[in-house]
């Protein structure tokens, strides 16, 4: 959605129209940067674009039907209900809150009790209960049910192992607290597409004017005949309303599909003693819910255990504050998301019984949300709108002053108006013809589709892209992609596989080999090492009692070092079980280490670490030798910075692992001074470093070089050491040589950091690899490029990652390791987690691009050369060739039917061997403009030819006037119907010779193309009393297929024409400067 305030850390305006228009040639100078700054269609991200700026280009648009134009962009008015709907809720839910403290306040005093618990069913506890307990954040109701313990007993639940989990157990509970959906608000009919579609002005007026030819045909020539011609464009209006509605609804089908899969989140919960992931919509009353920095907490609950835990409350409360959870605030509500620490919560009110979900089911969720195509081409429309406008009023001024001045003749021949002869309801019948082919050539002229065709071509390559696992989250993020001129990614996960196992282990300075060889450690080794892994990690070791293989749960890092503590001989309850917790320090990517003081005895306190070995290393002073016994480091550490170095530069992650031991009595006694202790980090024992051997994706480094070919830089960003960077980096080939791995091109995160705004900004464009680099890192990179003028991907999965996945051009979140908080801060969320996929987003946000220049170019030449036609032969003959009927079923092939056959051609590769498209280059480029005026010119130059000598040309002399001119009129409309068909072929490749590459492959292209066929043969062959032609010979059926098939090789020939490489929209734009320049002097 976008938001109503600008970002601050974007550059100023005449910065950004500056340094953003390098992809499409050379800087405007000053003048032309005003020009295009008042421009309301030029947003070139809509992004963090101000609610002003969304408003002045749609006051700005020329529209025809506002509730169709304006369906997918978001709807302000709905925004600001949303808005009020929420801070109402809130307001209710606080309100409740206070007038309870008060109360609770009162009956502290008189020493009342909360009312005793309600069973249900096979639970102690009932639904009203939980869900006000809950809801009122009632800690007195808590104690009196026993704390969250005798809580848990109620609900049936094992703090340790969640609940059962079977079907039987989950049934009972959602039928006893309800489910975790919320009731969703019914999508719109297709009745309510009809009567959207219906709007359009000048369709309103067709039906009117159709009504009064309709009763005035029947009133002068009788029911049985004179229905036809008001019958025809009633008819001709309904199935371009019906087919426009059949489009539209299909379109909103796909959007909320693709809704459907952004809400469904995936949840860890713990149940019967195993860590498993369901859909967020499967929670029930009484699972064991694990929470860490970055999720979104799924459910009302209560905190059972937590260290440090911080949820922010804002999308709730309205407050952006970070709120602090303890036993004293053990209440957590659903929709949140946890901003630091780490805890257990017990879910106790679901879907609709808690906030969120009253909040979720009380608004529309999605309201839309323009694109920065979108709003372009409604500049486009507005811009032939107005020309068409100005054209239809031209026809309709001339062929009324030609039928008063008595120059309009029937088709025998005769004079339409005599003056006092001729009756009054005859002169209304030619009026309201006259009217309404004025108001055809308004429908035709203006491209009402044209912004709606992007709508189209996003939905499809959304629904498209989700088979490509990628989940557009932000429409614009689509079409952006393919302006991208950098991706900066991460790699772990991304480049690589993110299946990580431990290949060589240290322990002390000994080597084990191989890394699971036990028989050389220690018991006193083995003991701190077991016990800082199993105790300093957020994973999980489930052992089956029936002596199953053994289910290791979370993240890479964590899962390989347990799986090789478990091979050492680990067990992992165990050694949870012989220590108690005091306090965590969850990994910190700035930091690059996570912590946790553990009281062993009632006299033994130990302090465990484990992070970035180099740094680790450098806070160690002592390690623990193979015997057990502790050794001075300091002749030792240039021994394991080698080893470091030597792991890392074959691409394996080093991770250290250390301890101290802490004096008992230093530890805080009271909890409010323990959550906020911070642990010790100097004066360490190294236990040992472990290589950890994360390898490549395959055929990512086919994907580098399609980027590379593509003209897009990618960029490494990684916490990793340098060394394990750069080895990754020629592994992907995002560098291609040692050569290539230079100081210039490689940089660690603090030195780019030191580095002044200026100094980044001409670092950054060099910067190939950035090694152990933090979010905030990332984030500075992301700004320095956007201002050197980069259009910016950035990949993330952590919660501190959000800044720079916001700041950037498109923010691309981890699907699989992606927080909630990243995946929010994004746009385009990568299933897959891999860098193969960010490729194919790309392509697909080029083909958008590419589809929607295709339809431009198809659609505008047939509304040049149907204008054009109209208006010279009713300026020199008083008569139109194509009626309203006609043009009525070219509008239906140019805008809905045209749309659908060129705005869903797939990608091709062609689209990666040409460089990024520029966000200010012109929609309609100098190659098609030679297109467009090579076509238009020709079917004007045949169809008016046929118009004027189409009797003699077609042997009709011997006809009467009559019947030669139905002929005549007839074959120009199915010349102009077959010219757009073949047409329509060239449109799919305005820049290659051989248009017909890979049509057989897309069916939808061909069977519209069928569909078109095989209605034209009916309108012409059995509907001509509504389309007022007639009948052809089959000898004249070859004539009109021959004069379209011509477009073919004309193309060809057309292509062989050099064009200009300034585009020609700056030829028309520079006298508009000179006059506006005039006028300000």
């Amino acid at each position: 959605m976008s938001s109503s305030s600008s970002n601050a850390l974007l550059p100023p305006a005449s910065m950004a129209s500056r340094t953003l228009n390098i992809e499409a040639g050379p800087a405007l100078d000053n003048k032309e940067e005003e020009l295009e700054e008042d421009d309301p269609f030029d947003i070139t991200n809509t992004k963090n674009a101000s609610v002003e700026t969304l408003k002045r280009w749609r006051q700005a648009a020329l529209v025809l039907n506002a509730s169709r134009r304006f369906r997918y962009t978001l709807d302000l008015k709905k925004e600001e209900e949303k808005e009020q709907r929420r801070r109402m809720i809130r307001a209710h839910a606080q309100v409740i809150r206070a007038a309870l403290l008060f109360k609770l306040a009162g009956k502290k005093q008189i020493g009342a009790t909360v009312k005793p618990p309600t069973p249900t069913g096979e639970y102690a506890i009932g639904l009203e209960q939980l869900v006000s307990m809950s809801r009122d954040h009632n800690s007195s109701a808590l104690q009196q049910y026993g704390g969250v313990k005798g809580l848990s007993d109620m609900l049936r639940t094992n703090l340790e192992k969640g609940i059962l989990g079977d079907e039987d157990d989950i049934l009972k509970r959602r039928n006893a607290f309800g489910s975790n959906t919320y009731p969703r608000k019914k999508a719109r009919s297709f009745l309510r597409f009809l009567w959207e579609a219906w709007q359009d002005l000048t369709l309103i007026i067709l039906i009117i004017a159709a009504a009064a030819s309709l009763a005035l045909g029947m009133k002068t020539e009788g029911i049985k005949e004179g229905w036809y011609d008001g019958g025809s464009i009633a008819f001709a209006v309904f199935l371009v309303i019906i087919v426009t509605a059949i489009s539209d609804y299909r379109q909103s089908l796909q959007f909320q599909n693709l809704n459907e899969e952004k809400r469904n989140i995936q949840i860890e919960v713990m149940r019967g003693g195993r860590m498993v992931k369901i859909s967020i919509f499967d929670i029930v009353v009484g699972d064991v819910v694990p929470l860490r920095i970055g999720d979104q907490v799924p459910a009302d609950g209560i905190l059972i255990s937590g260290h440090s835990l911080a949820t922010d409350e804002s999308s709730m409360t309205g407050e952006s504050k970070i709120v602090h959870k303890d036993q004293k605030a053990p209440f957590l509500m659903s929709g949140c998301k946890v901003a630091d620490g780490v805890g257990t919560m017990l879910v106790t009110g679901v879907g609709i019984n808690t906030e969120w979900g009253l909040l979720m089911a009380s608004i529309s969720e999605d309201t839309g949300e323009e694109t920065p195509l979108q709003v372009r081409l409604n500049g486009v429309a507005t811009f032939i709108g107005i020309v068409g406008l100005v054209v239809a009023f031209s026809v309709l001024a001339v062929l009324l002053a030609r039928y008063f001045t008595g120059n309009t003749r029937n088709s025998n021949g005769t004079v339409q108006f005599h003056k006092g002869e001729t009756s009054i309801s005859q002169i209304v019948d030619d009026i309201i013809k006259i009217v309404t082919i004025a108001v055809t050539i308004v429908v035709v002229a203006v491209p009402e589709g044209l912004p709606l065709a992007v709508t189209l071509t996003l939905a499809y390559s959304m629904r498209k892209m989700m088979a490509d696992k990628a989940l557009v989250r932000r429409l614009s993020a689509c079409e952006t992609m393919g302006s991208a001129t950098t991706i900066c990614s991460d790699k772990t996960g991304t480049l690589t596989l993110n299946q990580m196992t431990v290949v060589e282990a240290y322990i002390g300075r000994q080597r084990l080999d191989p890394p699971d060889d036990s028989s050389k450690l220690h018991t006193r080794i083995s003991s701190l090492l077991f016990t800082g892994i199993a105790q300093n990690t957020q994973g999980n070791v489930f052992e089956p009692k029936d002596g199953g293989a053994v289910e290791i749960s979370g993240s890479p890092t964590e899962k390989a070092i347990l799986s090789w503590a478990v091979k050492l001989g680990m067990k992992f309850e165990a050694m949870k079980s012989e220590s108690t917790v005091l306090q965590v320090f969850p990994f910190n990517s700035e930091k690059k280490r996570g912590g946790v003081a553990l009281k062993v005895q009632d006299s033994e306190a130990y302090i465990h670490w484990k992070g970035a070995a180099e740094i680790l290393l450098a806070s160690c002073t002592k390690y623990m030798d193979l015997n057990g016994q502790l050794q001075s480091i300091d002749g030792e550490k240039e021994f394991c910075k080698e080893a470091i170095d030597d792991m890392a530069a074959r691409s394996l992650r080093c991770v250290a692992i250390a301890y101290r031991p802490f004096d008992v009595e230093k530890i805080p006694a009271d909890t409010e001074s323990l959550d906020k202790w911070v642990l010790p980090e100097d004066d360490l024992v190294l236990i040992g470093i472990v290589g950890i051997k994360d390898p490549c994706r395959p055929g990512v480094k086919d994907a580098v070089k399609v980027c590379i070919e593509a003209g897009v830089k990618v960029r490494m960003v990684t916490g990793d050491n340098i060394q394990t960077a750069k080895a990754i980096a020629l592994e992907c080939g995002i560098l291609s040589s040692d050569a290539d791995a230079s100081e210039s091109n490689i940089i660690e995160g603090k030195v780019f950091r030191a580095l002044s705004e200026g100094e980044r900004e001409q670092v950054a464009k060099r910067i190939t690899v950035m090694g152990r680099s933090s979010p905030s890192d990332k984030l500075l990179l992301v700004q320095a490029l956007r201002k050197g003028g980069d259009v910016v991907a950035v990949t993330g999965d952590g919660t501190n990652d959000a800044p720079a996945l916001h700041e950037a051009d498109i923010g691309l979140a981890m699907g699989i390791q992606g927080t909630e908080v990243a995946k929010e801060s994004s746009d385009i969320i990568i299933l897959d987690d891999n860098f193969a996929s960010v490729v194919k987003v790309v392509r697909w946000g080029r083909s958008v691009y590419a589809n929607i220049q295709k339809f431009i170019q198809f659609q505008l030449t047939v509304n040049v050369a149907a204008l054009i036609i109209n208006v010279v032969a009713a300026v020199s003959s008083g008569d139109v060739p194509l009626n309203a009927v006609q043009l009525l079923w070219v509008n239906l092939i140019m805008d809905t039917l045209g749309a659908l056959a060129l705005a869903t051609e797939p990608p091709t590769d062609h689209l990666m061997h040409r460089t990024p498209v520029g966000r200010r280059e012109p929609l309609i480029t100098n190659i098609m403009w030679r297109n467009l005026i090579v076509q238009a010119l020709y079917q004007v130059g045949v169809l008016l030819v046929l118009n004027f000598a189409g009797r003699t040309i077609l042997g009709l002399n011997d006809e009467t006037r009559e019947r030669a001119n139905e002929v005549k009129n007839t074959v120009i409309f199915n010349t102009f119907v077959f010219c757009q068909i073949f047409n329509e072929f060239n449109a799919r490749k305005p820049d290659e010779m051989n248009v017909f590459t890979g049509v057989t492959k897309n069916y939808l292209f061909m069977g519209i193309i069928g569909i078109t066929l095989v209605l034209q043969v009916i309108i012409i062959q059995f509907l001509g009393k509504f389309t007022s032609t007639v009948r052809l010979s089959w000898e004249l059926w070859l004539v009109s297929i021959a004069i379209g098939l011509i477009s073919w090789p004309l193309a060809v020939v057309g292509k062989l024409i050099p064009v200009p490489e300034t585009p020609l929209a700056k030829y028309f734009i520079r006298p508009f400067q000179r006059l506006r320049t005039a006028r300000s002097a």
